[in-house]
């Protein structure tokens, strides 16, 4: 990959530019909002504790989108038994820069000119309005609850195929598993994002240690025939591009702590760059691997086969090394969301689309603690569904959101091409378009294709969350509920 091409950033503007930019009716506002969204308000919190709260540094970044994004290939098997090793293998090839770039840039470019806490939901409400922003909010923030709800159950896989047969059937033991794993993660987000960032780093080493050895371990062993095996019977690309998508998507999920990330303008891009080259090798070399060097035919390949197929490779030790991986990868994943869940809530509170209450921190650590605590409660309560419905209703409420994000980032360019963006994809209107359009396309693939019962869930979560964005309203007007009145009102039509 051209890494000179992700990291462009704009020249420097003369001191008449900048001042001329700063003259616009546009870029006062969204001052204004920024202020009041990092803090409440210019008088809310001090240069000092914006210093201290911004805490993610360029590697800790990296590996917060590596853990957003993936985690390793854990979790990808399934895509093996749905078509086959060569066309999994051709996906996770191609997938990653065809879907992760494009997605990478513009999360750069806003993340960049609008860097505060909340993501896209601050892109949209600049974009179409509020209306738009509490409409992204519900679409994301519900499809990284569901998301994270994986976790504990692809663990409690790993687990029963060999430490505890019990956990991995339905029963007493899994339930007790899943939900006491995702009461305790939740617990770790309180320790602060310096402590989550770092973290990320450490699991991210650990969890990728096995697959560096199986893959190197496996070389002499790889049969190219192997990597042609075909599944028995007609192949399942729902299931198949449903399991890509799943393990290859949320790229802009970082961006919803971009008010804890040190310079942002300039870390988000480069950790951006690193972190498709790292999620795209994690994956594809263990995959090549996998199934080059052994003779399980893809109906073997269920969730946790990955751990087998170390253990066929280098022997036990690997596998039970690759079944711990998993356990480490899954806290790493469930740790990553859980802060980005976390913090697009308290994102919304700070643009007044949510009460006050969510935007509270606790005062040793600086997190967002009712925002966890809600969060952690959705999650247990959504633990519950199968694994697939899991992944098809993360997948279509992630991608209503995203369409909507493609939308505000080109809509921003053509209408406020003035807008301040220390970080600029280097193309024109008409190239951008271009560009959002291919992973536009597979996001709409994703709608079609669902079923109808997740389209019933989808259509009543957008439904639930109008409904929330009118309730908010009114208690906002009749002063029902405390909201940050910095940013609770409605803005001149002609800057939306």
């Amino acid at each position: 990959m051209d890494q000179e091409f992700l990291i462009t950033r704009q020249p420097p503007p003369s001191q008449q530019e900048q001042q001329e930019e700063h003259d616009t009716p546009q870029h006062h506002l969204l001052q204004h909002r920024y202020a009041a969204q990092q803090g409440g308000g210019a008088t809310s919190s001090s240069s000092s504790d914006e210093h201290q709260r911004r805490r993610i540094t360029l590697i800790p970044l990296v590996f917060l989108i590596y853990f957003e994004v993936a985690g390793g290939p854990y979790g990808a098997e399934k895509a093996v038994r749905a078509v086959g090793p060569l066309f999994t293998l051709l996906g996770f090839l191609v997938f990653p820069f065809a879907w992760g770039v494009p997605e990478s840039l513009v999360t750069a470019e806003l993340a960049s000119a609008f860097p505060g806490n909340g993501g896209g939901i601050l892109w949209a409400d600049r974009a179409f309005g509020p209306l738009a922003g509490s409409l992204l909010g519900t679409w994301k923030y519900l499809s990284i609850v569901v998301n994270i709800a994986a976790y504990p159950a692809l663990v409690a896989d790993y687990l029963g195929g060999g430490v505890a047969p019990a956990v991995a059937e339905p029963g007493g033991a899994r339930t007790s598993t899943v939900v006491g794993m995702t009461l305790l993660l939740s617990l770790l987000n309180y320790a602060g994002m310096s402590v989550v960032g770092w973290g990320a780093v450490a699991l991210g080493v650990v969890s990728l240690a096995p697959f560096v050895l199986m893959t190197a371990m496996a070389v002499p062993k790889v049969r190219p025939r192997r990597w042609a095996e075909q599944v028995e019977g007609r192949k399942d690309w729902r299931m198949f591009f449903n399991t890509l998508f799943w393990n290859l998507n949320y790229w802009d999920s970082a961006s919803t702590m971009a008010g804890e990330v040190e310079r942002p303008e300039r870390t988000f891009p480069r950790a951006l760059a690193v972190a498709v080259v790292l999620i795209a090798v994690s994956y594809l070399l263990p995959l090549m691997a996998a199934t080059g060097a052994t003779d399980a035919s893809p109906d073997a390949w269920e969730n946790g086969y990955l751990a087998d197929a170390a253990g066929i490779i280098g022997g036990p030790w690997l596998k039970y090394w690759t079944g711990a991986g998993a356990v480490i990868s899954s806290i790493g994943m469930f740790e990553a969301q859980m802060s980005s869940g976390a913090f697009q809530l308290l994102g919304m509170a700070d643009l007044g689309l949510l009460p006050a209450l969510f935007a509270r921190r606790a005062a040793c650590t600086g997190t967002p603690w009712v925002a966890i605590a809600v969060s952690t409660a959705v999650t247990v309560t959504v633990s519950f569904l199968g694994f697939d419905d899991v992944i098809a209703t993360a997948n279509f409420l992630y991608s209503l959101g995203t369409l909507l994000e493609f939308a505000s980032f080109l809509w921003l360019r053509a209408k406020h091409p003035e807008l301040k963006r220390p970080y600029r994809v280097p193309l024109p209107l008409p190239a951008l378009v271009a560009m959002c359009a291919v992973p536009s396309a597979f996001l709409a693939y994703v709608c079609v294709v669902a079923g109808s019962t997740v389209l019933a869930v989808a259509a009543g979560l957008t439904a639930l969350g109008v409904g929330w964005h009118g309730a908010m309203r009114v208690c906002r007007a009749k002063k029902l509920l405390r909201f940050k009145s910095a940013v609770a009102a409605d803005y001149p039509e002609d800057t939306l």
